[in-house]
Protein backbone atom coordinates (compact mmCIF):
# COMPACT_ATOMS: atom_id res chain seq x y z
CA UNK A 1 0.00 0.00 0.00
CA UNK A 2 1.29 3.44 -0.93
CA UNK A 3 1.43 5.83 1.97
CA UNK A 4 2.08 9.57 1.79
CA UNK A 5 2.60 11.62 4.93
CA UNK A 6 1.67 15.26 4.49
CA UNK A 7 4.36 17.51 5.88
CA UNK A 8 3.71 20.69 7.83
CA UNK A 9 2.57 23.56 5.60
CA UNK A 10 2.59 21.31 2.50
CA UNK A 11 -0.11 21.97 -0.05
CA UNK A 12 -2.48 19.24 -1.12
CA UNK A 13 -1.32 19.68 -4.72
CA UNK A 14 2.28 18.95 -3.77
CA UNK A 15 1.28 15.89 -1.72
CA UNK A 16 -0.86 14.64 -4.61
CA UNK A 17 2.08 15.06 -6.98
CA UNK A 18 4.27 12.97 -4.65
CA UNK A 19 1.54 10.33 -4.46
CA UNK A 20 1.22 10.15 -8.24
CA UNK A 21 4.99 9.77 -8.60
CA UNK A 22 5.09 6.92 -6.06
CA UNK A 23 2.04 5.30 -7.66
CA UNK A 24 3.67 5.36 -11.10
CA UNK A 25 6.99 4.10 -9.78
CA UNK A 26 5.34 1.19 -7.95
CA UNK A 27 3.76 -0.02 -11.21
CA UNK A 28 0.36 -0.67 -9.65
CA UNK A 29 -1.64 0.24 -12.75
CA UNK A 30 0.69 -1.71 -15.06
CA UNK A 31 0.33 -4.81 -12.90
CA UNK A 32 -3.45 -4.42 -12.75
CA UNK A 33 -3.68 -4.26 -16.53
CA UNK A 34 -1.41 -7.27 -16.83
CA UNK A 35 -3.62 -9.30 -14.52
CA UNK A 36 -6.86 -8.40 -16.30
CA UNK A 37 -6.57 -11.54 -18.41
CA UNK A 38 -4.41 -14.66 -18.39
CA UNK A 39 -1.58 -14.86 -20.87
CA UNK A 40 0.35 -18.06 -21.39
CA UNK A 41 4.04 -17.82 -20.44
CA UNK A 42 5.10 -18.84 -23.95
CA UNK A 43 3.12 -15.97 -25.48
CA UNK A 44 4.43 -13.56 -22.84
CA UNK A 45 8.04 -14.53 -23.64
CA UNK A 46 7.41 -14.29 -27.37
CA UNK A 47 6.05 -10.75 -26.94
CA UNK A 48 9.12 -9.78 -24.90
CA UNK A 49 11.42 -11.05 -27.67
CA UNK A 50 9.45 -9.19 -30.35
CA UNK A 51 9.55 -5.95 -28.36
CA UNK A 52 13.29 -6.33 -27.75
CA UNK A 53 13.91 -6.97 -31.46
CA UNK A 54 11.85 -3.90 -32.37
CA UNK A 55 13.77 -1.72 -29.89
CA UNK A 56 17.09 -3.00 -31.23
CA UNK A 57 15.99 -2.29 -34.79
CA UNK A 58 15.09 1.29 -33.81
CA UNK A 59 18.44 1.78 -32.11
CA UNK A 60 20.31 0.39 -35.12
CA UNK A 61 18.41 2.54 -37.61
CA UNK A 62 19.14 5.73 -35.64
CA UNK A 63 22.82 4.88 -35.27
CA UNK A 64 23.38 4.91 -39.04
Amino acid sequence: MIEIRIKDNESIDRALKRFKKKFEKAGVLRELRGRSYFEKPSIWKRDLKLKAAYRQQMIDSHAN
